[in-house]
Order: C-alpha cells, then sequence, then structure tokens
C-alpha cells in the first residue's frame, strides 16, 4: 500500500539562457498554489495528498509540467484555475481533465 494516496510532482525547473522550461510559465507559484489548496480542503498527509516540487520531468516542451501518481497521468497547466480544476475533478473526483492531458500549449 502506498503512503500517500495520491502524489502529485510539479516540475518547476528553471534553464538557463532564456531556454523553455516549467518556471517560466510559473510553476513554483502553481505548485505552492497546489499545497496551499490541499492543506485549505484538509486532505493532505499520510493516507491522503501529497504535493512536491520536482527537477526536470523532461517533457519541458508541452510543459508547464504536473503528473499524478499513482495512476501517471501528466497534465500541463496555464492557471491557478486550471490546478484547481485538477485538484477538484482528478484529485477529489477521481475524473480525468480531458482538456488539460498534457498535449497541448498555452
Amino acid at each position: 500500500m502506498s503512503f500517500y494516496k495520491k502524489h502529485l510532482f510539479f516540475c518547476i525547473n528553471q534553464r538557463e539562457n532564456g531556454k523553455a522550461c516549467c518556471n517560466n510559465a510559473s510553476a513554483t507559484e502553481m505548485c505552492k498554489h497546489a499545497k496551499a489548496k490541499i492543506k485549505e480542503l484538509n486532505i493532505g498527509g499520510p493516507g491522503g495528498i501529497r504535493v512536491s516540487s520536482s527537477g526536470c520531468l523532461g517533457r519541458c516542451a508541452l510543459g508547464p509540467s504536473l503528473v499524478v501518481y499513482p495512476e501517471g497521468v501528466w497534465y500541463s497547466y496555464c492557471s491557478k484555475n486550471d490546478i484547481d480544476e485538477i485538484l477538484e475533478k482528478h484529485i477529489m473526483g477521481g475524473n480525468i481533465v480531458e482538456r488539460l492531458l498534457m498535449r497541448k500549449k498555452c
């Protein structure tokens, strides 16, 4: 059994020389927003939801990147509203947010 029900990893990698990377799209801010929402909803901690920042996840061209485990679902997002929708529909509701699956560019 997993220690967490779900674990969200936000790539917050910052590349040099202005190269495409997740942190150029406010990834650190979005990760902090997700952590605050999980705390506000009181669904974090052991047996619940964990949000972590990550180094490069290797999907720079399609980012910003967020991956949800144990499912291995990859999302790209553009706003705090997108993060809220992922939390509400996928994390709490169990439904993948098709429109945010990693295949689009903001």
